[in-house]
């Protein structure tokens, strides 16, 4: 018991492990966080319908979309973004790890007969002949990748822009990381069965990582006949390092923002959302 309660406590390197996939085509789990998605009065999965309605709004405007327009949604989850995108007459391609999630958002789409283009896949390995004006990734979804892995993704974001294409996504910021503290408890079940439907224990440790300013929510699910373990990274930005990763890149920072809907940063923000320009 002593060496199992050790490994559940255990502090791994970061971005050590890899368990997206296990999060998102598992498939209770991904039925929970399709729920998160549409649940407009809990910010876990998505934004709120109404900040969803001003961050297209600003979009819209600060990117000058039209019926000329085509974008890319890294992470589109059921379509949110990409719905209220599509009825402003832009082209959309939304791309999604989530199975369940594409499947609502292709139902979405046919009921509003609006010509989303929806791929089941890893973005990570993402390819099209298509390129686009505008690549979005919403929810800070950027943060949960290793700096190998980003560094991919802005390669990739780099091929798939046309010539001054934009990038715009938001990541954690120090804030963040500050107001985060050290945790280690367990309970049965988390409340509402998120990670089983049978019974189980659920272990959640947070790390922090001062010197990459990262952090972990380590959650270690202890069912009756299994054992699994999510790893849930985050990385937390300074304006100026998230300036230097989008440059080392190939981009030009256009513009930082307090979240995607264009709100001014400030000292207090606890993210920061960045246009990027393809140099």
């Amino acid at each position: 018991m002593f060496e199992k309660l050790r490994e559940i406590n255990m502090r791994p390197e970061p971005f050590q492990y890899d368990t997206a996939a296990d999060l998102w085509t598992h498939e209770h789990t991904a039925q929970q966080m399709l729920v998160l998605h549409l649940n407009g009065s809990v910010e876990a999965a998505s934004r709120s319908p109404q900040f969803i309605d001003r961050s297209v709004a600003w979009m819209v405007s600060r990117f000058q979309m039209d019926e000329h327009t085509s974008v890319a949604d890294f992470g589109c989850g059921p379509g949110l973004y990409a719905v209220r995108l599509a009825e402003t007459g832009v082209d959309v391609t939304g791309i999604d790890f989530s199975e369940n999630s594409i499947k609502y958002a292709r139902k979405a789409a046919e009921a509003r007969n609006l010509p989303i283009r929806y791929i089941v896949g890893n973005y990570l390995e993402f390819e099209t002949p298509d390129r686009f004006d505008l690549i979005i990734m919403i929810m800070c979804d950027f943060c949960a990748l290793s700096p190998s892995r980003r560094k991919t993704l802005l390669t990739k974001f780099h091929r798939l822009l046309k010539p001054g294409g934009s990038v715009h996504l938001d990541v954690y910021s120090l804030n963040s990381y500050h107001q985060k503290e050290e945790t280690a408890y367990y309970e049965k079940n988390q409340g509402n069965n998120f990670w089983s439907p049978e019974d189980y224990y659920c272990f959640v440790n947070t790390f922090k990582y001062d010197r990459e300013k990262v952090i972990l929510d380590k959650y270690t699910i202890i069912e009756k006949s299994r054992k699994r373990v999510i790893y849930n990274w985050l990385q937390t930005y300074s304006e100026t390092s998230l300036i230097r990763e989008f440059e080392e890149n190939g981009f030009t920072v256009d513009g930082l923002f307090g979240d995607v809907a264009g709100t001014p940063l400030t000292s207090d923000s606890l993210e920061i959302a960045v246009v990027a320009v393809k140099s």
